[in-house]
């Protein structure tokens, strides 16, 4: 899962080297917190949230199938 957020949040930033995307795991529920460079905020988050939205839509997706549930945190 960790791999899959920071590929997508890479493909959508100006300075993908400033990525990083840390997991917090627990028994049923693993949290993912990303963060980006300050300018490309806006990118990952998208117009109204379209992006982050789309983002938290694949991750969910992703984890039903390993039948464990993905939390995405965008950190400022």
């Amino acid at each position: 899962m960790k791999e899959l957020v920071e590929y997508i949040a890479k493909a959508l930033v100006d300075n993908p080297d400033q990525v990083y995307v840390s997991e917090i795991c627990g028994d049923q529920t693993s949290v993912l917190e990303l963060k980006v460079a300050k300018e490309d905020l806006g990118k990952v988050i998208g117009k109204q949230g379209r992006s982050a939205r789309a983002m938290r839509t694949i991750l969910s997706a992703a984890s039903t199938k390993l039948k464990k549930r993905t939390v995405l945190e965008i950190i400022e």
